[in-house]
């Protein structure tokens, strides 16, 4: 493993809000490359996340979000296993991104398995539609509706979205990131967007 520099390690820090330990490790396994080492301390937090994926989580905050005068308005509930974490800064800060993002990106669901059947049956008749046009056979069109289909679970479930303050991650990556510094299991349970007309 490689030596790693302090101010590397502090640079690494700063970027992604891991903890002293794990940025050195994460540094000297990637030789010092800082994107390979924000992809390593990503890794970890999805193995983290996904070990503790079965813990109950029934503590929590409700965070709203106001935008354009009173117009629109978001509420979200994010969980965590104790009320520890609950008031913890950093849950409570993640919480209102989560409410300001959902302000600025409409999402349909929280995940995939939100979102109602009768819209995704909707989606998958127009993505059929579309590649007929095209002349294609039917086998292809299968798959160009399933690529179609996964792009919109992307644009329009929370969890798989573009995070707007940092569209290189997603909510999902900005979630795992949260439990693997929490250390326990973290959910975003629902959310509410309200706008003046709608």
């Amino acid at each position: 493993m490689a030596e790693v520099s302090a101010k590397l390690v502090k640079e690494l820090r700063d970027k992604t809000g891991a903890g002293m330990m794990d940025c050195k490790q994460a540094l000297a396994a990637s030789d010092g490359a800082m994107d390979q080492a924000v992809e390593f301390l990503r890794k970890k937090g999805l193995a983290t996340a996904q070990k503790r994926a079965g813990r109950a989580t029934s503590e929590g905050t409700i965070a709203t979000y106001i935008h354009m005068g009173g117009r629109l308005g978001v509420m979200v509930e994010v969980n965590s296993e104790t009320d520890f974490v609950a008031k913890n800064e950093q849950f409570q800060e993640f919480a209102k991104n989560i409410a300001m993002h959902i302000a600025a990106s409409n999402p349909l669901g929280v995940r995939p398995e939100d979102v109602p059947p009768e819209v995704i049956a909707k989606e998958r008749e127009i993505y059929a539609a579309q590649a007929r046009e095209t002349g294609k056979p039917e086998k292809v069109i299968e798959k160009i509706v399933e690529g179609k289909l996964k792009k919109f679970f992307e644009d329009s479930c929370l969890l798989n979205q573009a995070y707007v303050r940092n569209p290189d991650i997603t909510l999902g990556d900005l979630l795992n990131d949260l439990i693997a510094k929490m250390g326990e299991n973290i959910s975003v349970k629902r959310f509410v967007r309200f706008q003046v007309g709608e």
